[in-house]
């Protein structure tokens, strides 16, 4: 067809006049397949007004999306913003133009609907979908709906934004006031982000100076302060202020730390001082006890003096080790010099009426006029007890003493004057002068003739007497006047606690009695009593509470006595030492807490309490001797132990019996128990050691015969028996396996056991196979023999006489009587029963052969398979013994025709040599 007539008959939307498809576009129906292939052409025309008036033909906005990602033109856009803003009929319902704009990226189509959208919510979400600050602006200055140019302002957050705003936004006098309040905002934002920048730079600045400084009294809280001001900042800091404050943080800590570290150590040195000075009061204490509670006995004893000498060495030793670290104060060294010179005097005194001791009683039995010169040499203190023999001579020279008229005892008022000596070069104003006037008067009883040298010595020393006394009085004097004012001072002092105005009262009372009667005048001393009696009038309540707390104290001593005495009175046979000394040591410091005490009951109640210790502690040794003798028991038996002949499990197991039997025993004497233990745990070890040896030697000999098990393993998984002799073999590594057993618990043992049993399992069935496989070759064997008998017995049912067949050579005994038996049935057997027993056969034959039988045959099958059972007693037999039986019915079963002969044999040659071949 030529182009003329294409043009003519061509449709009136593809004309070439504009104006015709135009027109044309009213006629077509966008419902119709091909009219709407047409509009969707003409959508792409060259004319505009084509492609408007098309576009108007569509009114689903979701087609009109997916053109515009193809072909974009000002009319597909226009249609497209009339459907989306709803601005002509047959706009889509709102809730799918919402749909719609959520898959709209188009700027433009968003800009137009924001501002001609015929929905407040259509356009405000469209408007979310913009980003651009200046297309924001724009909405927030122009846009038509106020709730829009509102939501518009607010996404507005540059200053540069706000600044236009508040400039442009005339037609909406909200968006400007609040543009005006978020730019102010965000201007007081920053100032207060820069003045927080800078607060934070000089907490920093501050901070670093601080942890470079030394530790001080306020450094702590100094830190803590920076600290709360630096986290109390709402701004953010940078990372490199982070990092700065962590570092100059850390190294404030690590001097807090150093510091409480020192301080600690400080704490903890105070603490042991006060420890220590603690125990050397304890320890002045008990030899003060010891001395005292000697010097009230009767009579002294050597073990009085070995106890004596015991503690003294004991204490000493604490107070050396004490010592070494801490030295003591000066009055408590004193009262320990004073108390270790005590004992040192007992002892010598001791070590002199020892030396003494032979001529002494010497003296007493034989020569009297001896007594007092060995006196003399003993030179025994007059307070200190006296021991049995020098009681003894005492006693004598008393006797002899009250026979003579007038005694007179120049010795001891030679000693008196060198005690006064003594007490004038200490400057005891006090008792020198009161020693002095006894001399002075004894002395003047001495006749004229006796008193020698001893009054010239007595006037010198009376001379140095004075002399002292006009001294102590220049010096009173103004002392006096100082203790006057002090106490004066003291009474008139409300503000100090009571505990402190008594004790500074005491000592000044102290001090003022240390003068003595120097410079003493009735006035000075009425000035310092009505003192001291209005002190003791201000703490009159103090000292009813202080005596009620030492009343109490007292209380509390003589219940802890009551309850110890009772303790020692009733011992427990099995007490622990242990628990005793924790008593002991705890009896102790309750002693101690339950102090001070009224002085009148001290002494006696101590005493009291040091002969209980005494007690207790001879508890305590009496009982860690027999817990020592028990633990030598235990010693024996472990040794016995070591010897016996059991297992080492069950010598392990007695072991740990004794010991626990050891704990419960408790704790022998300090030195014994290390010693002991030593020798107990060595034994122990020992024991133990030697199970842990027999165990290793288990656990060897286990990896050995796992190890023997796996090789066994590994040689049989390669080995194939070849023929039903190496039975023999799989049977002997069988063997050799139970002989291996038991194998150590674990997984690998049972996997090894699994893999052994698949192992021998395979073996057996590959030897079952070979037995068969044999028993099957026996038939070419047998056959020639049973064509012959075949031959003889087709002979027999012909009539012919024919003679037994010859027994061959080498012929096993089972098979030999069947040969016989053929033979005899070849005269009187019956060719139909051995017909019948020859199918049969062959039907077993096939089921040894795991072969398929004929249908016919199935009556034979279950009569094999009942028969099977019935011989074995309810089990199949072996199949290589059944095989055996078969060829052993075969040779006897007869007579047979060659014609039934020559049916059956070949499928007996096909089964016997798919059992033969089977193994292969």
């Amino acid at each position: 067809m030529s182009g003329f007539f294409r043009r003519f008959f061509a449709p009136r939307w593809q004309h070439r006049d504009p104006s015709v498809r135009h027109a044309a576009i009213a006629q077509l129906d966008i419902h119709k397949s091909a009219d709407r292939h047409a509009l969707e052409r003409l959508t792409h025309d060259a004319d505009a007004s084509v492609r408007r008036e098309a576009l108007a033909q569509f009114e689903d906005p979701s087609t009109l999306l997916e053109w515009l990602t193809t072909h974009d033109n000002p009319e597909l856009r226009a249609r497209l913003m009339q459907l989306l803003s709803g601005s002509v009929p047959g706009a889509p319902p709102l809730k799918q133009r919402l749909d719609l704009l959520d898959t709209l990226d188009d700027r433009d189509l968003l800009v137009q609907l924001v501002a001609t959208g015929d929905n407040q919510e259509l356009r405000l979400a469209a408007l979310a979908k913009l980003d651009d600050e200046e297309t924001l602006i724009q909405q927030a200055r122009d846009n038509g709906i106020a709730v829009v140019r509102h939501a518009a302002a607010e996404r507005v957050s540059s200053t540069e934004g706000l600044q236009r705003l508040a400039r442009e936004a005339r037609r909406d006098k909200i968006v400007t006031r609040k543009a005006r309040e978020r730019l102010q905002r965000q201007r007081a934002d920053a100032a207060e982000t820069q003045a927080q920048q800078a607060t934070r730079q000089r907490l920093l600045e501050a901070l670093e100076a601080h942890a470079l400084h030394a530790w001080e009294p306020l450094y702590g809280a100094r830190y803590r302060h920076l600290v709360r001001e630096w986290e109390a900042l709402t701004d953010t800091p940078s990372d490199a202020q982070e990092r700065r404050f962590q570092e100059a943080s850390q190294r404030c800590r690590k001097t807090l730390s150093d510091h409480d570290t020192e301080g600690h150590a400080q704490h903890q040195a105070i603490q042991r001082q006060d420890e220590a000075t603690r125990t050397r009061e304890a320890l002045v204490e008990a030899l003060e006890d010891a001395v005292t509670s000697l010097k009230q006995a009767s009579q002294l004893t050597h073990q009085d003096i070995d106890s004596l000498r015991a503690q003294q060495r004991l204490h000493g030793e604490r107070w050396l080790a004490l010592s070494d670290h801490y030295p003591p104060e000066e009055d408590i060294q004193t009262r320990y010099a004073e108390a270790q010179a005590a004992c040192q005097q007992i002892g010598d005194a001791w070590d002199r009426a020892s030396t003494q001791a032979q001529a002494l009683e010497t003296a007493l039995r034989d020569d009297h006029a001896a007594i007092d010169d060995c006196l003399a040499k003993i030179d025994w203190p007059h307070d200190l007890p006296p021991t049995p023999l020098l009681h003894e001579a005492r006693q004598l020279r008393n006797a002899e003493a009250a026979d003579e008229s007038t005694p007179i005892d120049l010795s001891a008022l030679r000693m008196d004057l060198d005690k006064l000596e003594s007490q004038l070069d200490r400057g005891t104003l006090k008792t020198a002068s009161r020693l002095y006037r006894q001399l002075r008067q004894r002395l003047d009883t001495l006749p004229n003739g006796s008193r020698g040298d001893l009054e010239s010595h007595l006037k010198r020393l009376g001379a140095r007497l004075a002399e002292l006394r006009d001294w102590r009085g220049f010096v009173a004097g103004p002392k006096r006047t100082q203790l006057i004012e002090s106490i004066e001072a003291l009474a008139e002092d409300d503000e100090s606690p009571d505990a402190e105005r008594d004790r500074r009262h005491r000592q000044l009372v102290k001090e003022w009695a240390a003068l003595g009667d120097a410079a003493a005048t009735a006035e000075l001393s009425q000035r310092f009593r009505n003192a001291s009696q209005r002190i003791h009038a201000a703490l009159n309540d103090w000292y009813q509470q202080r005596d009620a707390a030492r009343t109490r104290n007292l209380e509390a001593r003589e219940a802890l006595c009551e309850q110890l005495e009772e303790l020692i009175a009733h011992p427990d046979a099995q007490a622990d030492p242990d628990v005793l000394r924790q008593i002991r040591d705890r009896a102790r410091e309750q002693w101690q807490q339950f102090s001070p005490v009224p002085r009148e009951h001290a002494k006696p109640l101590g005493q009291r309490f040091g002969h209980i210790r005494h007690e207790l502690q001879t508890l305590i040794d009496r009982r860690a001797t027999e817990i020592g003798e028990a633990k030598r028991g235990l010693i024996a038996e472990a040794e016995a132990l070591m010897e016996a002949d059991m297992p080492s499990s069950q010598r392990t197991e007695a072991a740990k019996a004794l010991q626990s039997r050891w704990r419960e025993l408790g704790r022998a004497a300090k030195g014994e128990e290390q010693m002991l233990w030593r020798h107990f745990r060595g034994l122990c070890d020992r024991i133990f050691a030697a199970r842990e040896a027999e165990r290793e030697n288990r656990a060897q000999k286990a990896q050995a015969r796992l190890e023997s098990m796996q090789a066994l393993i590994d040689r049989f998984d390669a080995w194939q028996p070849q023929s039903a002799a190496d039975s023999e073999t799989l049977e002997s590594a069988v063997r050799d396996a139970e002989a291996l057993e038991p194998l150590p618990g674990g997984r690998r043992s049972e996997g090894m056991r699994r893999r052994w049993q698949g192992i021998v399992r395979a073996r057996r069935e590959r030897l079952a196979q070979l037995v068969l496989a044999e028993q099957a070759e026996r038939w070419t064997h047998l056959r020639p023999l049973l064509d012959t008998h075949v031959a003889a017995d087709d002979a027999s049912l012909r009539d012919e006489q024919t003679a037994d067949v010859a027994l061959p050579e080498g012929m096993p005994q089972d098979l030999q009587d069947a040969h016989t038996a053929r033979n005899a049935a070849r005269r009187e057997g019956d060719s139909e029963t051995a017909n019948h027993v020859l199918s049969r056969l062959v039907v077993q034959v096939a089921l040894l052969a795991d072969e398929p039988v004929a249908e016919q045959e199935e009556p034979l099958r279950l009569e094999v398979q009942v028969a099977r059972l019935n011989n074995g007693l309810g089990q199949a037999p072996q199949p290589d013994q059944e095989l055996a039986d078969v060829l052993r019915q075969l040779l006897e079963t007869g007579p047979v025709a060659s014609d039934v002969w020559a049916s059956r044999v070949t499928r007996f040659d096909a089964l016997f040599d798919v059992i033969a071949q089977r193994v292969a």
